[in-house]
């Protein structure tokens, strides 16, 4: 059966407007002197399934993102669905592919790691209207600090959210680049954002703070729905869709 695309390195890189040279000339000039274009071919097109450690390390330099978050399959640092995960060297993709995992909505207390429901409001005051906004995202965490960033397959803007969590509140930054085509034509905007986790950990809602055309503050509603808490790549694959 066929391989599975690495749809989030390739999110990844195009979102920092990087061909596949430009990534790996990047990566050699974070000290990986192995990088070539072939490897980043060999990872965007499913073949190479784990990088090596050097790899993992420039990728994270590079990207900004911890490897986790960049399509490996990886639930957490150094760990995998079925236990510990060895990154000592490269594995080739078997020929035999895998299913979609249905995961329950069940983990650790406290663990805001998974699939998530992204959705937020705001009222378009050229167009004199409000519109809700919806993704799939990846949140991952590491100790109290908690990134979230949407898959592209689920909408043609992309967000990324940076919390940091003191009991049930996560507080911190948003940040969105809009559809190309679409109304604001590829703009980024961002801003503040503070979530409060309901009492089963599953739902985060609170609001969003922002500037507007005029540079007046604007606010909204933001919240986060779990859907799945798992970061397998099947699980993050079967949300490469729009949400329903």
């Amino acid at each position: 059966m066929r391989t599975i695309p690495n749809t989030a390195l390739r999110a990844a890189r195009t979102a920092r407007i990087m061909s596949q040279d430009d990534l790996a000339r990047a990566l050699r000039e974070a000290g990986c002197a192995s990088a070539t274009k072939r490897l980043v071919q060999r990872w965007e097109s499913g073949a190479t399934t784990q990088p090596r450690p050097t790899h993992a390390r420039a990728l994270e330099k590079v990207m900004g993102l911890p490897i986790e978050t960049l399509g490996f399959g990886i639930v957490r640092a150094g760990r995998d669905i079925g236990g510990v995960f060895d990154r000592s060297h490269e594995v080739e993709s078997p020929s035999g592919g895998a299913g979609t995992a249905a995961a329950p909505l069940a983990r650790a207390t406290g663990d805001y790691s998974g699939v998530w429901l992204s959705r937020y409001k705001y009222y378009s005051s050229g167009r004199e209207s409000s519109f809700t906004v919806t993704h799939y995202a990846v949140a991952l965490q590491h100790g109290s600090q908690v990134t979230v960033r949407s898959l592209p397959g689920s909408s043609p803007s992309t967000i990324e959210l940076d919390l940091t969590l003191e009991g049930n509140v996560g507080t911190g930054t948003w940040a969105e680049r809009t559809a190309v085509d679409g109304y604001y034509r590829g703009a980024r905007y961002h801003g503040a954002l503070q979530l409060l986790a309901d009492p089963t950990g599953n739902r985060l809602a609170g609001k969003w703070l922002g500037f507007g055309k005029d540079f007046e503050i604007n606010s909204g509603p933001w919240e986060l729905v779990l859907q799945s808490p798992s970061t397998s790549k099947e699980t993050i694959d079967a949300y490469q869709r729009p949400p329903g």
